[in-house]
């Protein structure tokens, strides 16, 4: 896991949503979910190559915009087609209201 960089203020993020971030130059979608939780995983849906930060979340899940392939945002695993390979899912953490993103490494 690389170290943790500030990515915003929890304020700057939707109360049930997705918003894209750009972090030393990777385009991250951070997602906070209806019970508060907030999560990060790589921008591009990875059957259709379009933002993942444009879709909807739905509890655990967001789903894609154009074809509606549904990832769980805890996992990165695909859970509905046509997607069949998994988003990666970065480290969050949050210190006052400041959130704060690890990427994972990369295989």
């Amino acid at each position: 896991m690389s170290d943790f960089v500030r990515v915003c203020g929890l304020d700057e993020l939707p109360s049930v949503g997705a918003a894209l971030a750009e972090i030393d130059g990777r385009r991250v979608t951070m997602i906070r979910t209806d019970d508060g939780a907030v999560h990060a995983i790589d921008d591009t849906c990875t059957h259709a190559n379009v933002s993942l930060a444009e879709g909807e979340v739905d509890g655990c899940h967001i789903e894609c915009w154009l074809h509606g392939s549904r990832f769980d945002v805890r996992t990165g695993a695909p859970d509905s087609p046509p997607a069949t390979v998994p988003v990666a899912v970065h480290t969050v953490k949050i210190e006052g209201d400041e959130v704060f993103v690890a990427f994972a490494e990369e295989n």
